[in-house]
């Protein structure tokens, strides 16, 4: 099904930012099919849905106002649905992919987003009676067998994300292009501090995989590269790879701006085609894009990759173990609009993939409050630029899908739904200086 995500319309129409929700009218169908047309939904099925909602919704420190009814609830942020027909029939139809699509097509609003929608993550377990979760598998729409991340779909599934445009990126984010969790000295952050806070989580991620003179590190994942520059800056000679045309080339751009195109060179290549030795591997945040079925394959390629007493250092997105494995194949809004084919593993299946494949987890730390933060100054940012992003062609859907996005992202790391991770993975027969194990 195409969504803008993969086929961005670049003479859309640009809506000025004050405009608070998209019109129908204006929306390109063909872009956004689902969200202008919405689910057929059966009568029946929406009025249950709406029951049980309205149920799980009166249980939640939220308020709520229905179409033109009065406001529920006490306390909590206020959730307004525009139009609560279509908003339970999505719902009825699609779940949480509905509950998506319905803010994309602007049929509700909230008055803290993210305050909502933490709200809902800190509860997630509990919004479906128990009897019905059991059913689970009857209404849950699987992932499509074309996004597996095969050599060909691993392609397709970075171009959709990452591929978008270097230039929306650049809106958003800071001097350093890094789009990953930062490590702030304190909170609240301010958007001053963000630059200062990536070099603080990168110089910790190479601090752990030894990195300095003379190193030969493999990136797996390259970003726009100032990870390889900091590596290149320490004495290193970086080999970095990516699936992203957009990213190499901008990387290449500023790694040869910076002096040190002889210390770096940046692969359009899979993970799992790259050959050598290194004595040192990193990757941050890209084992989400591997997808469960080749776990095994990517720990099984570190250890091929890593020289005899070598070390990798990986920064990961984490989501408790059970959930994990009771959702691992759920088809979600997040694969559908945002990451097609990711999966966000559990600390615990990081440890058995890694143990399968002869490597041990030497240090494990979370940190999941600071991407909170981060995902924050990201999210004001983009709303703040919401006028340039629309000069470059991103359309009110696409700009309210990001929105909701970055919002839910936060959310699930405020709840603690969600955390990440700096690890230190080595071989499970390096020794110790004294020749013990360790």
């Amino acid at each position: 099904m195409k969504t803008s995500v993969s086929d961005r319309t670049e003479s859309a129409a640009v809506v000025p930012a004050a405009v608070p929700t998209p019109s129908h009218s204006r929306v390109d169908a063909a872009t956004w099919p689902d969200v202008v047309r919405g689910p057929r939904g059966s009568a029946a099925r929406t009025a249950v849905t709406r029951l049980l909602v309205q149920r799980a919704l009166a249980a939640l420190p939220l308020r709520i106002a229905l179409g033109d009814a009065s406001v529920t609830g006490a306390e909590g942020p206020l959730v307004r649905v525009h139009d609560p027909e279509a908003f339970f029939r999505r719902i009825g139809t699609d779940g949480l992919i509905g509950f998506g699509e319905s803010y994309m097509a602007g049929e509700w609003e909230a008055d803290d987003l993210v305050g909502a929608l933490t709200v809902l993550a800190a509860h997630l377990t509990s919004l479906v009676p128990r009897p019905l979760q059991r059913l689970r598998g009857a209404w849950a729409r699987r992932r499509p067998s074309a996004q597996r991340n095969t050599l060909e779909g691993a392609r397709q599934n970075i171009h959709r994300h990452y591929d978008l445009s270097n230039d929306l990126f650049a809106l958003f984010l800071d001097s350093t292009m890094s789009y990953s969790s930062a490590v702030f000295r304190q909170g609240p952050a301010v958007w001053g501090d963000l630059a200062d806070a990536q070099h603080r989580k990168i110089d910790r991620l190479l601090d752990l995989a030894g990195v300095g003179d003379g190193t030969r590190l493999l990136e797996i994942g390259t970003g726009w590269g100032e990870l390889a520059l900091r590596a290149a800056a320490r004495g290193a000679r970086v080999v970095s790879v990516t699936l992203s045309q957009e990213q190499r080339d901008l990387a290449l751009a500023r790694i040869a701006q910076a002096g040190h195109a002889d210390r770096v060179s940046v692969e359009l290549c899979d993970y799992r085609q790259v050959t050598g030795r290194y004595d040192a591997v990193v990757s941050v945040e890209m084992i989400e894009a591997v997808g469960e079925d080749y776990w095994p394959v990517y720990f099984d390629t570190l250890e091929r990759l890593l020289r005899p007493g070598g070390r990798i250092a990986l920064q990961a997105i984490t989501m408790p173990h059970a959930r994990m494995l009771a959702t691992r194949t759920t088809y979600t809004w997040i694969h559908k609009y945002i990451f097609p084919g990711g999966l966000i593993p559990s600390a615990e299946a990081i440890a058995q993939h890694s143990a399968a494949a002869g490597l041990r987890v030497r240090e494990n730390d979370g940190y999941g409050g600071h991407y909170a933060e981060t995902l924050r100054l990201w999210r004001e940012r983009f709303t703040q630029r919401a006028a340039e992003i629309g000069a470059l062609g991103f359309d009110p859907v696409f700009r309210r899908m990001w929105e909701f996005y970055l919002a839910y992202s936060e959310a699930g790391f405020r709840a603690g739904y969600l955390d990440v991770r700096q690890l230190l993975l080595t071989p499970a027969a390096t020794t110790a200086p004294d020749g013990g194990p360790r």
